[in-house]
């Protein structure tokens, strides 16, 4: 269990943040700019719930728990990615992202897309405002799997397979249920090739 008493701890103050298990890194080393940007990918999925829940549209509250289910699950990555792998063995089970959250989040996909049209060309970000944030939130979410990818090719880091899959299936779930927000997909705004030559 979590418990943050106190904010502030001042232990930063020299431009160095703790990892889950305890040694310091830079703030602006890898592993902490990947899952900084998983956190940013989930303010930004924040800001789109604002448009999903708490409405009378039951596929907008279908949307909503599957998306409040990947905020939980974005802490969890988090987690994953702040706890990296030693040749010590841990003193606690660390949590990491398992199979079974990648295999949710490929039925979700499943089962918003089969009431979409298949497309016809690429979508332009924007419609309605659950949408266009739902787009925010993919182009986030595909920054921090680029820097999720480096850090996995990095000498001497260790990023755990699911972690990868899960946050390439969380871009492709973005993008889906975005166009699912956009009146399924009938409000898409569709990318017209040399429009404006």
């Amino acid at each position: 269990m979590v418990k943050l008493n106190k904010i502030y701890t001042r232990t930063g103050d020299k431009g160095t943040t703790a990892l889950v298990s305890g040694p310091r890194r830079l703030k602006h080393d890898l592993r902490v700019e990947a899952y900084g940007t998983v956190d940013e990918t989930n303010s930004a999925i924040g800001v789109a719930r604002l448009h999903t829940a708490n409405t009378d549209i039951a596929s907008m509250e279908k949307l909503d728990a599957m998306l409040f289910r990947i905020q939980n699950d974005m802490f969890d990555l988090g987690a994953d990615l702040a706890t990296p792998e030693t040749d010590e063995p841990p003193t606690y089970e660390p949590l990491r992202i398992v199979e079974s959250q990648v295999t949710r989040l490929e039925n979700e996909i499943d089962d918003l897309n089969s009431s979409l049209e298949p497309l016809t060309s690429f979508v332009l970000p924007g419609g309605n405002a659950a949408a266009a944030n739902l787009h925010l939130a993919r182009t986030i979410c595909r920054r921090a799997e680029r820097l999720i990818v480096e850090l996995s090719v990095a000498e001497s880091e260790i990023v755990s397979p699911e972690a990868l899959k899960y946050v390439n299936r969380l871009s492709d779930f973005l993008f889906v249920a975005a166009r699912f927000a956009n009146d399924m997909g009938k409000a898409d705004i569709l990318w017209v090739p040399g429009k404006n030559r």
